[in-house]
């Protein structure tokens, strides 16, 4: 793992090269996730390197931070991935769910430029249903169970997919978890998403009920260079369920969209 040191603290990433070249993507996990998420990405077989992926302050390795939910936490992450992106020459931001919202906050609220922007399991508005946000609070486990049924993070995953990714959660913690869902829940950019001025790709499992297609629908019909990529048989978490799928979708953005 690499670091940078950046407003009073540290944030870890990794960052991993091939034999091939290309832009430089930056990889931005979601709420209670770490930058292991994307390890079909980064592998040598991931559509482009170099490739980074992020922990997110109080993820992973990173150091904590102490925000209150919504906008101060959003800031606090955008200013993570800003200074990753600067420190890694990021050609290509990347972000899944809570990831893509901060994504959204780094193009229209910072001076940082990409050349090209993939919103993975996301949208503009993230409302989290009441329920999800009362047992995340009173009941952590319980929130964890039902962010694994079926349609939710994935369409359908085997036993060591859903037992690492409820771990994953486990060693996040519940405070920041909570925090992460609660800032999700509070974020809604959609009168903004048409200043987005660059290549741009929306790509969603078919059975992701979190942030299901229409939400990418909608980037795709607001954003004027923004193409739209359904995956079969995925939810929420497509870059681990069906990683061969979701890489093909990236190299082809990427060869087509994103001068090398």
């Amino acid at each position: 793992m690499q670091q940078v040191d950046h407003d009073g603290r540290t944030t870890m990433y990794r960052a991993t090269q091939s034999d091939t070249s290309g832009p430089t993507a930056l990889y931005i996990h979601g709420s209670g996730g770490n930058h292991q998420l994307w390890a079909h990405q980064y592998a040598p077989t991931g559509p482009t390197h170099p490739a980074v992926a992020v922990d997110l302050s109080g993820h992973g390795t990173s150091g904590a931070i102490h925000t209150e939910p919504g906008q101060e936490t959003l800031n606090a992450y955008a200013r993570d991935v800003t200074a990753v992106a600067r420190e890694t020459d990021a050609d290509i931001l990347i972000g899944n769910s809570l990831g893509g919202a901060v994504v959204f906050e780094v193009l229209l609220n910072t001076d940082f430029d990409a050349d090209g922007v993939v919103f993975a399991g996301t949208g503009a508005k993230l409302a989290v249903n009441a329920e999800l946000r009362e047992l995340l609070v009173s009941d952590f486990n319980s929130a964890i169970e039902q962010l694994h049924q079926p349609s939710m993070l994935f369409a359908d995953a085997g036993g060591s997919l859903l037992a690492k990714s409820k771990e994953t959660l486990q060693k996040t913690g519940q405070q920041v978890t909570t925090r992460d869902f609660l800032t999700c829940h509070e974020f809604d950019v959609r009168e903004q998403v048409a200043e987005i001025d660059l290549p741009a790709l929306a790509v969603v499992g078919a059975d992701d009920r979190l942030t299901p297609p229409l939400y990418h629908e909608f980037l795709a019909d607001t954003i004027d260079s923004c193409e739209t990529t359904v995956l079969k048989d995925a939810g929420h978490l497509a870059m681990l369920e069906r990683p061969e799928a979701f890489n093909q979708a990236l190299s082809q953005f990427i060869t087509e969209h994103i001068d090398t």
